[in-house]
């Protein structure tokens, strides 16, 4: 069975890596820049130690707990991605564990992370979420909300503010997610313009299995990847 596993993980992963240098090079971009996070959420414990053992090492989780229980099990050279929503009273927990939170979503829970980044005397890279599409049911800063949070946001010195992430409207269409992609850059080109320099942003969070392509197209560098690298595979 573990053969079978490593067999379709390994053909997903070719098809995904080729995806996306297809999309680089639709875009004018290295490979380099782009980095795929395998989302582990539906996962089985040995369809992700088979993604390690294939040389992925970019993880994201989107439940606090599942993060820290996994990351404990696994090998100690994986970098951990909180991708889902994070509540005040976790944060402190997934510090430890985590090497990127993307699900920063309010000012209250940006500056409890600072407050805890100091108590932990770390510091922390974050990803501030915006809910570009307006969609109710997603969580994020509105742009017009963090626009005029940013001059509080950008002095904090016990966070490291690496960029934005966002999620994109799901439909069968593809192309539905440009625009958001599209805003989300143009958002963090102001924000850092209204920096000063002090923060550059390189990261933009968006693409997931849907929609990844487009992504990369409109400047991710993070890709979150779940159903595509597992497709094939079924839990017992």
């Amino acid at each position: 069975m573990t053969s079978e596993i490593r067999k379709q993980l390994e053909e997903n992963l070719s098809s995904i890596r080729e995806r996306i240098a297809q999309a680089c090079q639709v875009s004018g971009r290295p490979v380099s820049e782009v980095t795929l996070i395998a989302v582990t959420k539906y996962a089985e414990l040995d369809w992700v130690r088979e993604l390690i053992d294939l040389g992925i090492r970019d993880l994201g989780e989107a439940r606090p707990q599942q993060l820290v229980t996994r990351a404990r099990e696994l090998s100690e050279d994986i970098c951990w991605h909180l991708i889902g929503h994070l509540q005040r009273n976790k944060a402190e927990d997934i510090l430890p564990f985590t090497r990127m939170i993307h699900s920063v979503d309010s000012v209250r829970l940006f500056e409890h992370l600072a407050k805890c980044a100091v108590k932990r005397q770390s510091k922390p890279r974050i990803l501030l979420e915006v809910n570009v599409s307006g969609e109710q049911s997603k969580d994020g800063f509105d742009p017009t909300e963090l626009l005029a949070a940013w001059p509080k946001i950008q002095t904090c010195d016990s966070l490291e503010i690496s960029g934005l992430m966002t999620m994109a409207p799901l439909g069968d269409n593809a192309e539905v997610a440009r625009p958001v992609f599209r805003r989300l850059r143009e958002l963090r080109d102001r924000l850092r313009a209204e920096s000063d320099g002090r923060w550059q942003l390189p990261e933009l969070s968006m693409g997931m299995s849907g929609d990844f392509e487009i992504g990369i197209e409109e400047g991710a560098t993070l890709i979150r990847l779940g159903s595509c690298l597992f497709e094939g595979l079924s839990a017992e």
